[in-house]
């Protein structure tokens, strides 16, 4: 094949084509635990996040909440993913090689939002959210008073996470989607010295944490005992005036290696001695391999 603008010019709508199948069909898990979030700066701030929302019966003026003791801030980073095609494979007609690595940019650009998502969950004990405390912490402030969403223990962790609403428990904002870009000009200096053409993928995202109410880790033993610990402790939280939230858990979610205790709690019909689960499809459980 001749190295011309023309052909090169070819080869980036195939490598595009091919990249943007990959991307299509590969599956994400995120969008179960994380809400998607519009940026349109540099970063944004979720002291919002400080009102959970509800509803109070007007009497006199409206209520307003002040969220200035609040800042929660998340700055957008750059990510890429970049690979090289040597001139003499296009010299060659050796283009088709490149096929698997072009897929594999695009299946690592839809898969990095569930590294990214599931890497802040897994680091919830020992990382700050919007009030100032540990996502999953023992002494979130409500009411003037200390409230637990975490079971503690020193085991494998698990989580019980209530998905039904809007507002989910990870943040995934988005400045920039992923874009195929290439360097590509035949009078590129790279191709002058190096005799390579460079094909990659970048974009510009964050993630953070929302609610930590619609949450509950646990690093105790995933049995039916903590687990009915964390669902009513997740079923008891209140608002600031003492009003119950509403928090009903809807997903048990679990790491590979306790995809078998998920199992017994929540998918068993019966215990380990045959009497009937009473938590048999109280929770959906969810396997993260990000969870690993």
């Amino acid at each position: 094949m001749i190295v011309n603008q023309a052909n090169l010019s070819g080869i980036y709508k195939s490598f595009s084509t091919i990249f943007n199948q990959a991307f299509d069909a590969a599956a994400s898990m995120w969008p179960l635990v994380a809400m998607q979030a519009p940026s349109t700066g540099r970063s944004v701030d979720y002291k919002w996040l400080g009102d959970f929302p509800m509803m109070r019966e007007w009497l006199g003026d409206r209520v307003i909440k002040d969220l200035s003791a609040f800042k929660y801030e998340i700055v957008n980073k750059d990510y890429e993913s970049t690979i090289e095609v040597d001139r003499n494979d296009i010299d060659d007609d050796q283009i088709g090689i490149y096929t698997p690595m072009i897929q594999g940019l695009g299946q690592a650009a839809k898969a990095h939002p569930d590294i990214l998502v599931f890497s802040l969950l897994k680091a919830g004990f020992e990382t700050l959210c919007f009030d100032g405390q540990y996502f999953f912490d023992d002494d979130h402030v409500v009411n003037k008073g200390s409230v637990a969403n975490t079971g503690g223990g020193a085991g494998t962790a698990w989580y019980l996470l209530d998905l039904s609403r809007p507002i989910k428990p990870i943040v995934l904002q988005i400045r920039k989607r992923p874009e195929f870009v290439a360097m590509d000009k035949p009078d590129d200096e790279n191709i002058f010295m190096r005799k390579k053409f460079r094909y990659g993928v970048d974009d510009r995202k964050n993630v953070g944490y929302g609610l930590w109410q619609l949450a509950y880790g646990s690093k105790q033993t995933l049995d039916a005992t903590y687990y009915a610990a964390a669902r009513a402790a997740m079923m008891s939280f209140t608002n600031d005036e003492g009003v119950p939230l509403g928090i009903v858990p809807t997903h048990l979610v679990v790491p590979p290696t306790l995809e078998a205790n998920g199992r017994a709690v929540v998918e068993a019909q019966s215990n380990a001695a045959g009497a009937s689960n009473v938590w048999y499809g109280t929770a959906k459980l969810v396997v993260v391999p990000w969870l690993a």
